[in-house]
């Protein structure tokens, strides 16, 4: 696991009133949230939502027309990609991203050149097959790699678009299971999930966001109130 960090009061990672889309669309419009150290922020919604632009716009792929976004007080607002990612945040996207022509352990390498036996540790997969192909594993050990990519870097802030998409349920437990591992290492944790009622139950604050707003923040509490998620995803 990742070297532990203490919790602290102010946010790792802020989002301030930010609006940003793509050509003449707006996705986002005017979305504020924080995520801190040793918690779980998730965001919820249905397609099209805005919540993937959410997670590119922090990484810098999308720039932000109105708002501002810091990383431990850092101004990333207009930053590039390659100096976000060096600040402290990691993304770790829809569909693994993982290089499928290079070595598990090149995969990693690549990431950062670091202690990797903390990414072995949580997950004992990649370390089984570290010598394989990226590309002949299956998709849930892909993902698996994918997050321990994200972790070799030693960021502040992981950033988590859809991981249990297209996994086994069995598979979903271990990843979940290794999200409450990673949070209880002290980072800030940003997922971005369709699992309503699971991952509200995980998280230590849920948004639903909706026609590119917040429009309602759950705690861990509502995951049994099918009622509110209910209503709340498909407001």
């Amino acid at each position: 696991m990742p070297v532990g960090r203490p919790m602290a009061d102010q946010p790792a990672l802020a989002v301030e009133d930010v609006v940003a889309g793509y050509g003449g669309v707006l996705a986002l419009r005017g979305v504020s949230l924080s995520v801190r150290p040793g918690t779980i922020t998730a965001v919820l919604g249905a397609n099209g939502a805005g919540k993937t632009t959410l997670l590119t716009t922090i990484s810098g792929f999308v720039r932000p027309r109105q708002g501002r976004i810091t990383l431990e007080g850092a101004d990333l607002t207009r930053r590039r990609p390659e100096e976000i990612a060096r600040a402290g945040l990691a993304h770790v996207p829809e569909g693994q991203g993982v290089i499928t022509e290079l070595t598990v352990e090149e995969n990693l390498r690549l990431a950062g050149n670091g202690d990797l036996s903390p990414a072995y540790d949580l997950f004992p997969v990649v370390h089984e097959f570290r010598k394989r192909q990226a590309g002949a594993l299956s998709g849930g050990q892909q993902q698996q790699l994918a997050i321990a990519r994200g972790l070799v870097a030693r960021p502040d802030v992981l950033l988590l678009d859809e991981p249990s998409l297209g996994l086994a349920p069995q598979v979903v437990d271990l990843v979940f299971g290794a999200l409450q591992e990673i949070r209880a290492s002290g980072l800030a944790i940003l997922l971005v999930e369709q699992r309503a009622q699971r991952t509200v139950a995980l998280a230590d604050r849920s948004h639903v966001l909706s026609n590119g707003r917040l429009r309602l923040t759950l705690g861990p509490e509502a995951a049994n109130d099918s009622e509110t998620l209910v209503a709340a995803y498909f407001s």
